[in-house]
């Protein structure tokens, strides 16, 4: 029978403070440029687009950042999340590994993005912010924010990827009904997105132009500001949330995880669940393996240059050292649209190059397989992001099973699969195929990067 290994909903057992990793690493990571100068990026450079109690989290070397009251009372709705362990799975599968997952599908919006929206939100609401854009791949993190706008009475347009908005209505519907407006991207509403249609009326759009078309909008209205997803320190810190009570929740459960696994896109859910867990090791503590996984149709971390680039396809952010596929390309419409950003955080770059941490790129197909294995044995039906930290969960406790030993493993399920039924569809009915990215477009997207010494 499943394990489920949670809190009693008590706020006292709510993390009160948010991890930041950058005060254990062994090495700082590089600056962020403006791409003008070429010089460090200061507090003055991004307060256009973001409140000022966000630009000092970007920046902070701080261990700990206080989470606000208000921000652990709407925790509180879904917070502590459950932690399972997978006993049904493991029986499927033979094998003598331990699976554990977190589970981040419970929060209103059935992803782990709330932990960051409702932050953003509530610090963009401090400082009198009116509106905020946004993109969005899959619609989950555009969901969370439409929430969290709601929540703070706080006006949210999202600019949703387009291939996303046609392959999802329900999400669209989602951030509608929490009062949004979402616009598939490239639009006719931004500069940005004009001129890319004016070079392809149908193009499917990606990550890249939808950030150009809303930091565009937020930089040129002064009530107006930018939140992201993913990527971004700040972001990366709010998900810190995930890890923390998963360390406590697997003292209950007296074990300890021997690996740690989650699916990357932007890096959000993965840095959410290891870097507590790092951050712990950094400190002299127990040793983990920790494995990102990311699309083989969009690998940056595999295949992506560790690089100075655009977070944007029209090149109105600073620049970011990161694993990159350069910021022009256009990753093929895979089902799991979350997945499919250009580049990767900073410091989960920066981690990959310290050796801290290891990746792996699986198909699309292989994935759902894996997803639905899962299912079946253990009743959730994950999203196709969070698919891909159930291959590599699988692939880690087959291992196991071959060379007969007994490890724990623990990886985030960082969202549910509901919004997303016809890729389950597409899966069963034989139309979801492997697509590969186009060789030639990712040299020339690599060619292309920012010339910095």
């Amino acid at each position: 029978m499943t394990d489920s290994i949670k809190y009693l909903l008590d706020e006292r057992r709510i993390p009160s403070t948010w991890y930041n990793l950058v005060a254990d690493l062994p090495t700082p990571p590089p600056p962020v440029l403006h791409p003008g100068t070429l010089k460090p990026v200061g507090p003055d450079d991004l307060a256009p687009l973001f409140p000022m109690a966000l630009i000092l989290q970007e920046v902070t070397g701080a261990r700990e950042v206080e989470i606000p009251r208000p921000v652990r009372d709407i925790y509180r709705q879904w917070r502590p999340s459950p932690l399972f362990r997978a006993r049904r799975l493991e029986r499927v599968l033979e094998t003598p590994a331990r699976i554990y997952y977190k589970y981040e599908g419970v929060s209103p919006a059935g992803s782990h993005k709330p932990n960051t929206a409702v932050a953003q939100a509530f610090y963009n609401k401090e400082a009198g912010t009116k509106r905020i854009t946004t993109e969005t791949g899959a619609g989950q993190w555009g969901s969370a924010l439409a929430y969290a706008g709601a929540l703070f009475g706080i006006e949210v347009q999202v600019f949703m990827v387009r291939v996303s908005y046609q392959q999802k209505p329900y999400r669209r519907a989602l951030m509608e009904t929490y009062g949004a407006r979402c616009t598939p991207s490239p639009s006719s509403e931004t500069q940005s997105g004009r001129a890319i249609l004016a070079q392809q009326a149908d193009h499917p759009g990606s990550l890249g132009i939808a950030i150009s078309e809303a930091v565009e909008v937020a930089a040129s209205r002064d009530d107006t500001k930018y939140a992201l997803g993913s990527v971004l320190n700040h972001v990366l810190l709010h998900q810190t949330v995930i890890g923390q009570e998963a360390m406590a929740q697997m003292e209950m459960a007296d074990d300890s995880p021997d690996i740690l696994v989650g699916c990357t896109g932007g890096g959000s859910n993965f840095s959410g669940l290891v870097f507590p867990f790092l951050g712990s090791q950094l400190r002299r503590g127990k040793k983990y393996r920790i494995v990102a996984v990311e699309p083989a149709a969009c690998p940056s971390l595999t295949r992506g240059k560790y690089a100075y680039d655009f977070g944007d396809t029209g090149h109105l952010t600073p620049l970011t050292k990161m694993h990159t596929l350069g910021s022009t390309f256009i990753p093929p419409g895979f089902h799991a649209g979350g997945l499919r950003y250009h580049g990767m955080a900073p410091l989960v770059s920066h981690l990959k190059e310290l050796g801290l941490i290891e990746a792996v790129a699986y198909h699309q197909t292989a994935c759902f397989e894996a997803g639905v294995t899962f299912a079946r044995a253990e009743g959730i039906v994950p999203a196709p992001e969070a698919n891909h930290a159930v291959k590599g969960a699988i692939d880690e406790a087959l291992r196991c099973k071959r060379d007969g030993v007994s490890r724990a493993i623990l990886f985030n399920l960082c969202g549910h699969g509901h919004f997303d039924m016809q890729a389950y569809a597409d899966y069963f009915s034989g139309r979801l195929v492997d697509q590969p990215y186009d060789e030639q477009a990712l040299a020339a997207a690599l060619s292309a990067l920012p010339a910095v010494a």
